[in-house]
């Protein structure tokens, strides 16, 4: 697999159903309402750690400003963002970056 080629959501619930015996129907509300909880507890300031996985955080960002190509500028006001810190046994599980390109 290239490290450009993407799975889509619709491609990735219909892996889930097909390995998992479930109806695409049902994969696609577990995956929506996982989702919607995972960043609702985020925005709350709350972190997810799914064990054996990893963590699900918010990371605070301080504003600054941002030059445009044509010599404008705008400062941007504080923000946060999602970030994700894998487990080692999930980072190690994954192999070297070279096994993903054959």
């Amino acid at each position: 697999m290239s490290i450009e080629s993407r799975v889509s959501k619709r491609e990735f619930i219909s892996e889930v159903a097909q390995s998992s015996g479930q109806p695409v129907r049902v994969v696609t509300e577990v995956y929506d309402a996982m989702i919607e909880r995972l960043l609702a507890n985020v925005r709350e300031g709350t972190p997810v750690t799914l064990t054996g996985f990893g963590k699900f955080y918010a990371q605070r960002h301080k504003g600054h400003r941002v030059q445009f190509a044509n010599g404008g500028s705008k400062e941007i006001g504080d923000y946060s963002v999602l970030k994700f810190s894998a487990t080692r046994t999930v980072n190690k599980s994954l192999g070297s970056l070279r096994d993903l390109d054959d």
